[in-house]
């Protein structure tokens, strides 16, 4: 059995998939990389090839039809033999020196009585035209270089959660918390970050830039545009969401922090619907903002009033054009101070 997964998923990734994996070849033989090929058209499947051809006991490559990024995680996740799973995205990468320092913990804290269910370190923004690359560090929220368990999370600040390039999950946890992403569905990332944690008990945190993720690509789906465009798909992933978290209300064995941290994550990815819906600026979905707003009402009442009349929530409801041109300059303020797409 290896230490780690790493799937990558591609789609018609032949231009910086190389990067990606270079960067991941320093960690050996402890290391498994799944190259999923989600039926590119380009040279994708070819490129893998050939890294498989020259690490065979550390490279493998799956093809399979088209089915979008969580189909890739899927698939990843399925044929996993390391101990741990991470996802990489194909125009990211990581940083040698900090990828041997998180290697190094994960040999650490393997095979004792303490089971480390997630391990966090920080990400890196790597922003085409950016100076200085903001940091997403969590030394603030999260206990440093030790075991802790959700009693000992401290507040996250707004702007500050976990996302999919801060995490490596126990392989054996995602798949007992029957983990499944959407297929051909983007933005699954955010599920992929929020339904194991009812399931986490053990987390380490290291204060590492660990992983680099590049924003900068036209195509890029958290492009503004792009996440306008596709905004049906975006408002699936809020939804599901909710819906995981209304199903969880009455769980026993659910850490009151894990319920307060999940609550303000999704938080923030209601806002991000409903600022997308106002940026757009058609009627249409204007419409579709009061629809979603309304299916967490019809979801679960005491959900809608955390959300809706929250900091966030209500600076996404201020009346007339006047109050969603205020809503829309706030979240520029916001995307110009954090730095993010």
């Amino acid at each position: 059995m290896k230490l780690l997964t790493v799937t990558i998923p591609c789609y018609n990734s032949e231009a910086y998939m190389g990067k990606c994996i270079e960067s991941l070849l320093p960690g050996g033989d402890d290391v498994e990389i799944i190259i999923v090929d989600d039926g590119s058209k380009d040279h994708t499947k070819e490129i893998g090839e050939t890294y498989q051809e020259k690490y065979p006991n550390m490279v493998r490559v799956i093809s399979k039809e088209n089915g979008g990024h969580g189909s890739a995680v899927n698939t990843g996740l399925e044929h996993a033999r390391g101990m741990y799973f991470k996802v990489v995205d194909s125009d990211d990468w990581v940083k040698e020196s900090e990828y041997s320092k998180i290697l190094e913990k994960l040999r650490e804290l393997t095979g004792g009585d303490n089971v480390l269910d997630m391990l966090i370190s920080n990400f890196v923004y790597e922003k085409v035209g950016e100076k200085h690359n903001k940091v997403m560090s969590y030394k603030h929220a999260l206990p440093m270089d030790k075991l802790f368990e959700w009693k000992d999370v401290r507040h996250f600040r707004k702007g500050q959660y976990i996302l999919m390039h801060s995490v490596i999950f126990r392989t054996k946890l995602l798949r007992d918390c029957g983990l499944k992403l959407p297929e051909n569905t983007f933005y699954v990332d955010n599920i992929f970050v929020f339904e194991p944690l009812p399931y986490v008990k053990k987390m380490y945190y290291m204060d590492v830039n660990f992983y680099r993720y590049f924003i900068g690509r036209d195509d890029q789906s958290v492009n503004e545009k792009v996440m306008i465009g596709r905004i049906d798909q975006q408002l699936k992933v809020n939804k599901l969401m909710v819906d995981y978290l209304v199903s969880k209300k009455n769980e026993n064995g659910i850490h009151k922090k894990t319920r307060r941290y999940m609550t303000d994550y999704l938080d923030i990815i209601t806002t991000i619907s409903s600022v997308m819906l106002i940026c757009s600026g058609t009627q249409e979905n204007l419409l579709k903002k009061q629809e979603l707003w309304s299916y967490i009402k019809r979801k679960d009442q005491l959900l809608f009033m955390q959300l809706r009349y929250g900091l966030l929530g209500s600076s996404m409801h201020l009346p007339g054009k006047g109050g969603r041109k205020i809503s829309v300059e706030a979240y520029r303020i916001c995307k110009r101070f954090f730095k993010f797409n």
